[in-house]
């Protein structure tokens, strides 16, 4: 067996095959995406790159992956093939993996002693936004899975500074599936940059040889006559909310023919008619969301089975008759027809459909013809996941779960850490089955996978092939898709199946495309604002924030920017300038099902300035509510609270504004008073004032301190002890008023 040679790969340690070196070869001459199907080695190219660029060029190598076990899985690997060198020279190793849980000055310190950075794209974003590091000698940027380069994702963000800052830049991004319309895939090579594609397909000559038999099967399963019942209940519910909307004079297709296309049609002729100010527009978004539960309901009944459709329901059925529940959600229950279905619900004591039997059927095969298999079974609910473990368990089989982050409803979520430890552990064989849903399917690599179980179809080609990579790596693979007889399931099958076709075949012609790219425009225009003002500004940004456009402007505008956590507000400019910012969306919401004023009444009392930015749309068309109630609260706001409202178009508008705002506060012409000028207060007014002048008081702390202490001199003569037995005032804050009061002022 042949091997690379190169001076910076481990001998005799990765397979010497000529598409990966034709491929990265042509990835050296400029920026380049590589379409390779999964197990066919898209991380050695990325290594061989690497190596080149870290002997050629120096400088270090950044390696960007979606989530935090991927990141994990590329570190192993670089740090086992790779013979790469600190910068300082130091016995310190050369690899360093990035995570938001480590301190910003430690990231800093790794990041000038390492030269191979393998990191999450959100913590690079954050760090280089505050100022932490720059990519001036980054030699190699690789961005994995990068397919999710477009709209707001931090790779969109990160390849443009970096083109626009590094000494060298040279981009390498990978995928397996770059999706089927040609459109998005020039958005993602115009969002990157690239010049060059370099694709190969399974029956390519130069990669035949090294694929593995990968079977794919198709299980069709009947649905069970209750849950057949259950689903005409509900689409006799569909077809009810379709007739109320027509009778409202929207255009509306058929029940049978109501797919997630025409219900977003309905969707834009409501939000057409909310626009101009039609009352009976806020109605039908009521009972479009009703069609949307649903709907939801029917896709479940029909994929995922009774155990969670019933889960389902109970969620509908609490909201409907709790406090606060949705309208869509109490119009629901007081329908008869939803009551009858929710309590035949509650009856039912197991699963009906056959899923769960079918998966451990296969399971159980798989496990006595190849006792040491690893099997993956992906479905798209976390609810159907842990269901699936549940019933493996009763009957014998370890499984886990590999679900996402985020906590939702009472499901925990898992860690990064927890979930990196339970890829160690299926790899190693502590238990043989990993029920994942869809944050297992990029990038896995358990080479012993030898079976995939879709427990459903999925009508997104992407996420069809990551499933299938996972088997069929390292040896023959079985791919079996459930498929429920007559139901969506059927159409997702054919839906995956003709996009991936069309991705192959507008994959064939993706380089032709990109010699003649499409305009893109940018995301910053700089000139209109720099040829009035000078960049450098400072703001202070809620570390909340980030994935937010703004934050993005504004540093690229060159702000200089510090990240905290911040008790009120989003932007702090000064000492003076706290300002929250809502989109027209947000600003309703928040009015209906949140404190709105009493979150703007703790900023206000927090700063003399306080500032409320509403982004983008009409507030007045945002939900049902009458408009003189909103009149009413933007006069609350703005008088009752003195809250300063600007209104500004997009996220580019904002970052602009919040621009010269910070521009003027730092003073062009002198220093600026420490308080603004009123021309008549009250004495209380005037006391009132001079204590919210103290450090960290404001207006709220300087009435409580004036109602218990009298006076200003009662408040100044005052101990720490007294200072901080008044209600309300904290250590921290009675601290800062003894010693201010009590310091000698240095000349």
């Amino acid at each position: 067996m042949a091997f690379i040679s190169h001076p910076m790969v481990k001998p005799e340690s990765i397979d010497k095959r000529e598409y990966q070196l034709s491929i990265a070869m042509k990835a050296l001459d400029a920026n380049t995406m590589v379409i390779l199907p999964t197990g066919l080695g898209k991380t050695a190219v990325s290594l061989l790159v690497a190596a080149s660029r870290l002997y050629n060029e120096g400088g270090r190598v950044l390696m960007l992956a979606p989530t935090k076990p991927l990141v994990d899985q590329h570190l192993r690997y670089f740090e086992g093939y790779l013979l790469a060198k600190s910068p300082e020279g130091s016995d310190t190793s050369p690899f360093v993996m990035f995570t938001g849980e480590a301190p910003p000055d430690e990231r800093t310190a790794d990041w000038n002693r390492a030269s191979v950075i393998l990191a999450t794209p959100q913590v690079i974003k954050n760090d280089l936004i505050a100022g932490r590091y720059t990519l001036s000698d980054v030699s190699l940027l690789i961005v994995d899975e990068c397919h999710r380069a477009v709209g707001n994702y931090a790779y969109v963000f990160l390849a443009q500074r970096y083109m626009a800052t590094a000494d060298k830049p040279l981009i390498l991004a990978m995928t397996a599936s770059p999706g089927g319309a040609q459109e998005k895939v020039q958005e993602v090579c115009a969002n990157l940059a690239i010049a060059h594609v370099e694709t190969r397909t399974e029956n390519d000559p130069d990669v035949r040889p090294y694929v593995f038999e990968r079977e794919l099967e198709y299980i069709s399963i009947d649905l069970p006559p209750d849950l057949k019942a259950a689903i005409q209940t509900i689409n006799a519910l569909i077809e009810d909310r379709l007739g109320v909307l027509a009778s409202l004079h929207f255009s509306v297709p058929k029940r049978e023919k109501l797919s997630m296309r025409e219900l977003s049609a309905i969707n834009a002729q409501i939000q057409q008619r909310i626009a101009n100010r039609d009352s009976a527009a806020f109605s039908a978004a009521s009972v479009y969301a009703e069609l949307m539960k649903l709907k939801h309901a029917i896709t479940l009944a029909e994929s995922q089975g009774s155990e969670v459709l019933k889960g389902y329901l109970a969620k509908l059925y609490a909201e409907g008759t709790g406090a606060g529940g949705s309208k869509a959600s109490q119009r629901l229950v007081q329908d008869r027809s939803f009551r009858e279905l929710f309590e035949r619900s509650v009856e039912w004591t197991r699963e009906l459909h056959p899923k769960p039997e079918v998966a451990l059927g296969l399971v159980r095969q798989q496990l006595t013809d190849s006792p040491n298999s690893r099997i993956i079974i992906f479905a798209t609910y976390r609810d159907t996941v842990q269901l699936l473990v549940d019933f493996l368990a009763k009957h014998g089989i370890e499984s886990e779960r590999f679900v996402g982050q985020a906590t939702k409803d009472a499901e925990k979520g898992l860690s990064q850490k927890k979930q990196i430890a339970a890829l160690t552990r299926f790899r190693e064989g502590e238990f043989k089955v990993l029920v994942a849903t869809s944050v297992g399917e990029e990038g896995l690599d358990v080479p012993s996978t030898d079976l995939v179980i879709f427990y459903e179809a999925v009508p997104s080609e992407i996420r069809s092939i990551q499933r299938k990579g996972r088997t069929g790596r390292s040896g023959a693979g079985r791919v079996v898709v459930l498929v429920t007889k007559g139901t969506s399931d059927e159409v997702f099958r054919h839906v995956s199946t003709a996009k991936e076709k069309m991705m192959h075949k507008s994959m064939r012609s993706l380089n032709a495309a990109l010699s003649t790219p499409r305009e893109i425009p940018l995301a910053v225009e700089q000139a209109s604002i720099e040829e009035f003002t000078p960049q450098g500004i400072k703001i202070v940004i809620d570390d909340r924030e980030t994935s937010s456009k703004v934050v993005e402007v504004l540093s690229t505008m060159g702000a200089a920017i510090r990240l905290e956590r911040l008790p009120q507000g989003d932007y702090a400019i000064g000492d003076r300038i706290l300002v929250e910012r809502k989109t027209a969306k947000d600003f309703a919401d928040t009015l209906i099902n949140r404190d709105l004023l009493g979150q703007l009444k703790a900023m206000a009392d927090a700063v003399p300035r306080p500032v409320l930015i509403v982004e983008g749309g009409d507030i007045f068309t945002q939900r049902d509510i009458n408009p003189n109630a909103i009149r009413g609260v933007l006069s609350a706001i703005t008088i009752d609270l003195g809250i300063t409202l600007l209104f500004t178009k997009d996220e580019q508008d904002t970052a602009q504004m919040l621009y010269v705002i910070a521009k003027r506060e730092e003073g062009e012409r002198g220093e600026r008073k420490m308080h603004p000028h009123k021309v008549q207060r009250s004495m209380k007014e005037e006391q009132e004032y001079v204590v919210s002048a103290f450090p960290e008081i404001g207006l709220k702390n300087a009435r409580l301190l004036l109602a218990h202490f009298g006076s200003v001199q009662g408040i100044v003569n005052a101990s720490l002890e007294e200072l901080m037995a008044v209600q309300g005032i904290g250590e921290k804050t009675a601290g800062r008023v003894y010693q201010v009061s009590r310091r000698e002022y240095e000349r």
